[in-house]
């Protein structure tokens, strides 16, 4: 299985902190040498393993900004 390489372009920010450590975040990662997308997942606390995660274009980073606006929390 080939390494997959990441570059944070822009860290964002924590979203939450468990008590091992763990930072949920939210980042502008790209994966690969791809385009830059935002990146929502868990990291370690040294940054050398990373949870699963899920990856968003700017335009579905949008869509999801809109319904949280229209969303009672």
């Amino acid at each position: 299985m080939s390494e997959i390489k990441y570059d944070i372009i822009k860290r964002i920010g924590i979203l939450s902190k468990s008590a091992s450590g763990w930072t949920k975040e939210i980042n502008l990662i790209s994966w690969n040498d791809r385009e830059a997308k935002y990146d929502i997942r868990e990291w370690s606390p040294d940054r050398e393993r990373r949870g699963k995660g899920v990856t968003l274009s700017t335009d579905e980073l949008s869509a999801l900004k809109e319904l949280l606006n229209h969303t009672e929390i």
